[in-house]
């Protein structure tokens, strides 16, 4: 015998569990009046006890619903279950239906396969980042970034969930509890969470730098026996650069990592725009970041660890060595007195006058050893043959086309070395050259030629769903301009929010040049309804960002169908607006009179009828007898 299933709301049925976590636990849901499948999250039942939890519930699954991006996994509704516990009390437990996406976690592609190829990470942080930047324009910060909370469907999309729960949890900004228990998942958490400090965008972008290491390398940057030892981590040791434990992991990606963990949030990506742009850039192999760079450099310098930096600079680069990023250690908990510790590098047994002694030896060693260096020097170049170089007068080139510059700096008997730079000048034309014009060089020596690329070219960044005055912003964040305005109509955005870029997001574009913007103009056109169902209408309705009302109405025409909409089709209202559907039902029955049925009536026989049972013998004539008077 089949169980009938659990029904909230009067119409989403609960189906199979299909996840658990800390907080709340998802069923897979049919969604019966809009027969789709569906995603329902519901909170454990002692949480859901706390008043305070239980308001602040409501208000984040509506901040939540707010939220549309296709790499957010939707939230469809919420509501609340009255649940009969077995001592007769009722409890009521909140729940959100949510888009149900068919595939896997983050985390259960990483106990398949791990760590993942460099570019397949990059790219599925990007989708990430992507998702960040949009919530966070909308005021939502996740604060339990982590694999478990990011989807890959079965096309490969991103999807990242639990923005509602998340920020209802963190509401008291607190990280930490009265025991000590780190709230949320200590691999992933910043120092500022750690450290029980207010949290902003900036701490989601550390955490998806932490998954992002470990989708490179396959383990989270800090690792410990408990929570609270991973979370001092976080404040206080510099993470090791992931192709320490990846070959594969290139310099440009180990610096976009690095520059994500930076432990002052002040010093690392600002918003998930940047850290997105950055992570492209070193996965097509384009120049990052100077903050980036900055940041590898100055852990290398920290942890002798320059080659990270180097590899970073362009060629002819002056390096500056710089001072270890902070100038001090995070501030911890107190967790004891280190005035007894003993400095680093030092023997608490040993004499002073031991250790200038050994120091005088080695002093003495290195001088020696430098004065025998310096002589063998000289004596290589004092006996060194006398040698006779050609000299040549360096032709100017600069201005010419590179094909033409190349020809003249070869017939002076010269090689030519073209390097494409980003300018002004036209494209193809020479704006630099080394050795200069006229200058005298070895004949076969070579000559340097700048030779310009055009302005150079930039990434558009995706401003879908900005405010024009956030995507001007945004636009010139990366030396582009906002170019003309149109207003469209749109069913997903709102008004005079940002619909679409010409060119498109991620598209390149030259730098300095315009990028055309349509806006919404906040108006959409009414469908036509007529003829459909009462569920269809309300689904097309919906899809069109409109509110739908229903009314019935006797009819011929069949049962549940539209024969009426209030706002005739085709006409543009606001979004969000009301429109009235006249539904039809059948037509009562008309009254009808009674009309008495008559009694059934007797037959008499006629008497000219006869019956040979029934009909009595009339006596002949002839038999009559007449009695006479005697």
């Amino acid at each position: 015998m089949t169980a009938t299933p659990r029904v909230l709301g009067g119409r989403y049925e609960v189906g199979e569990l299909v996840g658990r976590g800390g907080m709340a636990e998802v069923h897979k849901g049919y969604d019966t009046r809009l027969s789709r499948p569906v995603a329902i999250k519901m909170l454990r039942t002692d949480l859901a006890r706390d008043p305070s939890f239980l308001a602040r519930f409501r208000r984040e699954a509506q901040s939540a619903a707010g939220l549309n991006h296709a790499s957010i996994v939707a939230v469809y509704d919420s509501g609340e279950d009255q649940l009969q516990e077995s001592g007769g009390a009722s409890v009521s437990i909140p729940y959100i239906v949510m888009e149900y996406v068919e595939g896997q976690t983050l985390r259960q592609l990483l106990g398949e396969r791990s760590p993942l190829d460099p570019s397949e990470a990059a790219h599925i942080t990007e989708g990430i980042l992507d998702a960040l930047a949009y919530s966070h324009r909308m005021g939502i910060v996740h604060r339990d970034i982590k694999p478990a909370n990011v989807m890959i469907g079965s096309q490969g999309e991103i999807k990242v969930m639990d923005f509602g729960i998340a920020r209802a949890v963190a509401d008291s900004s607190a990280t930490m509890t009265q025991t000590q228990a780190v709230i949320g998942t200590a691999q992933y958490l910043s120092p500022e969470q750690a450290q029980g400090r207010q949290v902003d965008a900036r701490s989601d972008l550390y955490s998806t730098g932490c998954l992002l290491f470990e989708l490179l390398t396959g383990r989270p940057p800090f690792q410990g026996d408990s929570s609270v030892a991973i979370a001092y981590q976080h404040v206080g040791e510099a993470p090791p650069r992931p192709s320490s434990l990846n070959p594969e992991v290139g310099p440009a990606l180990d610096a976009v990592v690095l520059h994500a963990l930076a432990k002052d949030r002040d010093s690392r990506y600002q918003d998930a725009t940047s850290f997105r742009v950055d992570l492209r850039a070193a996965r097509l192999g384009r120049p990052i970041s100077a903050a980036a760079r900055g940041t590898a450099a100055a852990l290398g310098a920290a942890g002798g660890e320059a080659t990270v930096a180097m590899d970073l600079m362009p060629r002819g680069t002056t390096t500056t060595v710089l001072p270890a990023a902070g100038g001090s250690e995070p501030e911890l908990e107190p967790h004891g007195n280190t005035a007894s510790l003993p400095p680093i590098g030092r023997d608490p047994d040993e004499e002073p006058g031991k250790r200038r002694g050994l120091a005088y030896v080695l002093l003495i060693a290195a001088v020696v050893g430098a004065v025998a260096l310096l002589g063998l020097a000289a004596k290589g170049w004092l006996d060194r043959p006398p040698t006779s170089v050609a000299k040549v007068s360096v032709p100017s080139v600069v201005t010419l086309p590179e094909a033409t510059a190349e020809a003249k700096v070869r017939a002076a008997g010269l090689v030519p070395k073209v390097d494409v730079v980003t300018n002004d000048a036209q494209k193809g034309l020479v704006v630099d050259q080394n050795p200069e014009a006229d200058s005298q060089a070895a004949r076969g020596s070579t000559v340097t030629l700048s030779v310009s690329g055009g302005p150079g070219e930039v990434q558009v960044p995706n401003v879908t769903g900005f405010t024009l005055a956030e995507a001007k912003t945004a636009l010139e964040n990366v030396d582009l301009k906002l170019g003309t305005t149109k207003a469209v109509n749109n069913t997903d955005v709102e008004k005079g929010k940002v619909v679409s870029t010409e060119p498109g997001a991620d598209a390149t574009a030259a730098v300095g040049s315009a990028v055309a913007v349509t806006v919404s103009s906040g108006k959409v056109t009414v469908p036509d309804l007529v003829g459909m169902t009462r569920d269809q209408a309300a689904s097309a309705l919906g899809d069109a960002n409109l509110q739908p009302r229903t009314e019935y109405a006797d009819s011929s025409e069949p049962e549940n169908t539209v024969i009426r909409q209030s706002v005739p089709k085709g006409k543009l209202v606001d979004l969000g607006s009301s429109v009235t559907i006249t539904v039809a039902k059948p037509a009562a029955p008309a009254p009808t009179t009674e009309t008495p049925t008559p009694s059934p009536t007797q037959t008499t026989p006629s008497p000219t009828e006869s019956s040979p049972t029934t009909t009595p013998t009339t006596p002949s004539p002839t038999t009559t007898t007449t009695t006479a008077t005697k």
